[in-house]
């Protein structure tokens, strides 16, 4: 049994480490079943060169689920990936993963265990430096940006990791492609948009990794949106996208938003059931097939979509639910807001949103909930006093998010027309409101 300074010294090295139980992932408690189910369309063949990170990542997650049995194996899954991958049993690559199993093996009380893996991070730390002794091993920085940039794409240190990386040790194809994609990632949040430096850059990764049609897909909308017409090479991805392996980086999502944004979301959907029919069975392939059903009946705000398209809507979107029971928040509430649109199904809309009501949801859900459910009052059931009742719901609710934005929004509209009988209780409301 280890002494209390044992204990103490072993947390110091385990604190220390460079894995994902120590670095600032951006993962919310409601967010983890989102995230394992699209990790696990990710797609884990051989040929995937980011497997290893991949399951390194599930096994992450799995963990912050509560389930450790789950996670050990996939952080076993990540070393032998990485040994099949690199062609060899050890190397720096496995520094992160042994800090996983680390960790690992420390909450489940097996110190013995957690003291081998920091054992044989010592050992590869040693045999296999960091080029720069004032930077850590390239390998970590790429697995550090991987996981950065799968979970919360925005950060900028995502660029920062991949630059540092590719600096150190150059000539790795898909490192340089994580970068021009986790640039294009960052200029969104760009008020001057993409600059011609790093389209230059998507454009010799593109030459170098022609295989990957997900970055190819996204290549294109970039080019389109500086008005090159893409048309043609956008049908030319899509027969290559359909034979391929599904999986979410197979570049089906890209490039039906391509098809959306420069051809059409009719040939969109088409594409999407095409790829559907050679893959029936492919649940998260059916979730993404209901974005753009969504797409085609909220898109046109001037005219209501064909009862056809709505029903097959319903029908997917019932499926999807089913699929995927822990994270169906947001396909129940699109479900019932196409049920709204529906031949009799006003019904059904309503007892949807009953059922979530009533659930136990965290703050963040709550507010989308009421927020979407205030819409609903309004516009479907032109019920306005209640649909203010919730839009107050979201506001009161101390988190700050885009709902709670458009619901202030709401209100302040319906203050200053000043010819609702709420008014008064809506300018008191929101002259208390405290900000999170």
């Amino acid at each position: 049994m280890m002494s209390a300074a044992q204990s103490q010294t072993l947390v110091s090295r385990l604190e220390a480490l460079q894995c994902h139980f120590t670095w600032d992932l951006d993962i919310r408690t409601g967010l983890l079943n989102h995230h394992r189910d699209n990790l696990e369309y990710i797609g884990t063949n051989d040929g995937n060169p980011w497997m290893g990170h991949i399951y390194n990542l599930r096994g992450f997650i799995q963990y912050k689920l509560g389930s450790n049995e789950e996670a050990q194996k996939l952080f076993n899954k990540a070393t032998e990936a990485f040994s099949r991958i690199r062609s060899a049993d050890e190397g720096p690559w496995l520094v992160v993963n042994y800090g996983n199993l680390a960790w690992l093996h420390h909450h489940l009380g097996d110190q013995a265990e957690s003291e081998a893996n920091l054992s044989k991070i010592d050992t590869l730390n040693k045999k296999y430096p960091s080029p720069s002794q004032e930077e850590l091993h390239p390998e970590t920085y790429a697995e550090n940006a991987y996981a950065l940039m799968t979970v919360s794409r925005g950060k900028t240190l995502v660029v920062d990791y991949f630059q540092r990386a590719i600096e150190m040790q150059p000539g790795i194809r898909e490192w340089n492609t994580s970068h021009a994609l986790a640039l294009m990632y960052a200029s969104k949040h760009s008020s001057t948009g993409l600059e011609d430096d790093i389209l230059e850059k998507m454009r010799i990764a593109q030459e170098q990794d022609p295989e990957n049609l997900y970055f190819a897909a996204h290549y294109l909308d970039q080019r389109a949106q500086r008005g090159e017409r893409i048309e043609d090479e956008a049908r030319e991805l899509a027969t290559k996208v359909l034979r391929s392996p599904v999986s979410s980086y197979s570049g089906l999502k890209p490039l039906l938003w391509v098809y959306t944004k420069y051809i059409s979301v009719d040939e969109a959907i088409d594409l999407a059931e095409e790829a559907l029919k050679n893959h029936p069975d492919e649940r998260d392939l059916k979730r993404c097939v209901t974005l753009f059903y969504d797409l085609k009946i909220y898109g046109d705000k001037y005219s209501r979509p064909k009862q056809d398209i709505i029903a097959r809507a319903i029908s997917l979107h019932q499926e999807v639910i089913a699929l995927y029971p822990d994270s169906s928040l947001r396909k129940k509430i699109n479900l019932a807001k196409i049920y709204a649109l529906s031949h009799d199904g006003q019904a059904k809309a309503d007892e949807i949103y009953q059922e979530l009501l009533e659930r136990d949801l965290e703050p963040a859900d709550k507010q989308m909930l009421y927020n979407k459910y205030a819409k609903h009052l309004y516009f479907e059931k032109h019920n306005i006093n209640m649909s203010i009742r919730y839009h107050m719901k979201t506001a009161e609710i101390p988190h700050q998010s885009f709902f709670r934005k458009d619901s202030i929004t709401f209100l302040e509209k319906i203050r200053d027309r000043r010819r609702d009988r709420m008014c008064g209780e809506i300018r008191e409301f929101l002259a208390n409101l405290q900000e999170p």
